[in-house]
């Protein structure tokens, strides 16, 4: 089996699809981290929420306005989320930062119960994405090339805005000293807020695009939420770099380590690390700051 090119093919297009997914949960949060120095475990609820808006507006109105409408609604939550609690506790100090937004994944995971039910859903992959494709000399889903693709759009689309815009120039210097960035004249606070939304509105959209995929239920937040943290340590705290570098370690360990070793499985992503902790404490591209 191993001596099989479409092998490798196959389980490097698992691993890359399962690095976008993470890709867009976990950059977001890590940039979150790095310019708001804010503990929020609550982003894999938002995840969570993100998956359920999309099942809704799916089952009326079809997938591609759920792919449209899911980001839009949780990045609206973070506004809320923002300025009733997120705002207030900025400098309440990390462990106080942890056991609000601990507090809030339960919050979050009861409103969904409430709302949607205890039950699984599920989301019909569109016309136009479902079936397979000739690719690499492999067929493969098609729906899986889309997460691929989109996930790199993201990284491309990050990355120039980070690079090549005033924004983006803001936002670097916000995470290498806040502090410097607000007396040079950039308003921290509303660099904050944006932050904070957009990184709301990509947790929704990784929820949207993972929900034909996975089943949708209550408590899929929390399974994601330890890879994604993960993810954040591994690539370093407040870097786009970071987060696609921890993205496809974890993704291409996880998956070849499944099927080359899966009795082994489970420990080589924490051996992992745990190496990159003792060997480089800050993650392999953290932010300066």
């Amino acid at each position: 089996m191993t001596s099989d090119p479409g092998f490798w093919i196959l389980q490097g297009l698992n691993a890359l699809q399962l690095s976008m997914l993470l890709f867009l949960l976990s950059v977001g949060l890590t940039v979150i981290f790095g310019l708001m120095h804010f503990v929020n475990l609550a982003h894999g609820a938002l995840y969570a929420l993100g998956a359920y808006v999309a099942a809704s507006v799916a089952a009326a109105v079809g997938y591609w306005p759920a792919l449209i409408a899911a980001p839009l609604a949780v990045a609206l939550v973070g506004v809320v989320l923002y300025g009733g609690l997120i705002k207030r506790m900025r400098k309440a100090g990390p462990m106080s930062q942890v056991l609000v937004t601990f507090g809030l994944i339960f919050a979050m995971l009861d409103l969904t119960r409430i709302i949607w039910g205890d039950f699984a859903l599920g989301i019909d992959v569109p016309q136009i994405l479902s079936g397979r494709a000739a690719f690499l000399g492999i067929e493969y889903p098609i729906y899986r090339l889309f997460i691929i693709a989109l996930g790199g759009l993201a990284f491309v689309a990050l990355t120039l805005v980070l690079s090549r815009t005033q924004i983006g120039a803001m936002i670097r210097a916000g995470v290498d000293n806040d502090e410097m960035a607000a007396c040079l004249g950039i308003n921290v606070e509303k660099l904050f807020f944006i932050v904070f939304c957009v990184g709301c509105g990509l947790a929704g959209l990784a929820g949207a695009i993972a929900a034909p995929l996975l089943s949708v239920t209550p408590d899929m937040g929390l399974q994601i939420l330890i890879p994604t943290l993960i993810v954040i340590v591994i690539g370093g705290l407040g870097s786009l770099q970071g987060a696609i570098a921890g993205s496809l370690i974890y993704g291409f360990v996880q998956t070849f380590g499944a099927v080359l070793a899966p009795q082994l499985a489970s420990v080589l992503i924490y051996a992992l690390l745990a190496a990159v902790l003792v060997i480089k404490p800050a993650g392999l591209f953290p932010a300066k700051g």
